[in-house]
């Protein structure tokens, strides 16, 4: 499986903001971010104003970044998202908060999107009760993810299990700590995604 195998903190300072692809080191003194606030490269520091069609493809890249897929797979999203009723920016969020692996992030059994991608793909978590090991499966209301009882004991998930509950899970999924699961109970409205990203830049861009 393709996938982006460089410096992740490379991927913030190009973007110019926090996409915690690193967990908790992100709200650290040690995120790059925060100490070089400029882009990466020779020429990161001596950027020139970025153009509207420089607007649009930054937030493309920034979307793409923080949920860790490549660009294919985000053409393809984009193309569904525009097929279905309703905002198209608000429907392509919409599928890509339903991914499997942003799901597991989203209640916490993970610190970063890329260690939840890695938990699913290591068979570590049950989908309605059934084995599942495809990061990008759209989830959809009424299923339910579970933590295997053979994971429970690993130091990784003992300490992850213990933290859980700190952060609040969105509206639109349900945590239960005591069986260490989640269920999805209503669709992701746009106000339930946090996510930093402005969708319309993106609709704009795919309409050039």
């Amino acid at each position: 499986m393709a996938r982006y195998t460089g410096p992740v903190c490379r991927l913030c300072r190009r973007e110019g903001a926090k996409l915690y692809l690193k967990g908790d080191r992100c709200y650290t003194g040690k995120c790059a971010v925060d100490r070089r606030t400029y882009a990466p490269g020779q020429h990161g520091q001596g950027r020139k104003k970025i153009s509207e069609y420089g607007l649009q493809l930054r937030e493309k890249q920034k979307a793409r970044r923080i949920y860790g897929i490549l660009e294919g797979q985000f053409r393809t999203y984009f193309s569904k998202a525009d097929r279905q009723q309703g905002i198209t920016g608000h429907n392509l969020l919409r599928l890509l908060e339903r991914r499997l692996d942003n799901v597991v992030f989203r209640l916490g059994f993970a610190r970063s999107r890329n260690e939840a991608r890695q938990f699913v793909l290591h068979n570590h978590f049950t989908l309605n009760g059934h084995k599942v090991n495809i990061a990008s499966i759209q989830l959809r209301v009424g299923d339910v993810i579970q933590l295997k009882e053979k994971s429970k004991d690993t130091p990784l998930f003992k300490e992850i299990v213990a933290s859980l509950g700190q952060k609040t899970p969105p509206a639109w999924l349900e945590l239960d700590v005591n069986n260490l699961s989640g269920r999805v109970v209503a669709l992701p409205n746009r106000e339930d995604i946090d996510t930093t990203v402005q969708e319309h830049l993106i609709v704009e861009l795919y309409s050039r």
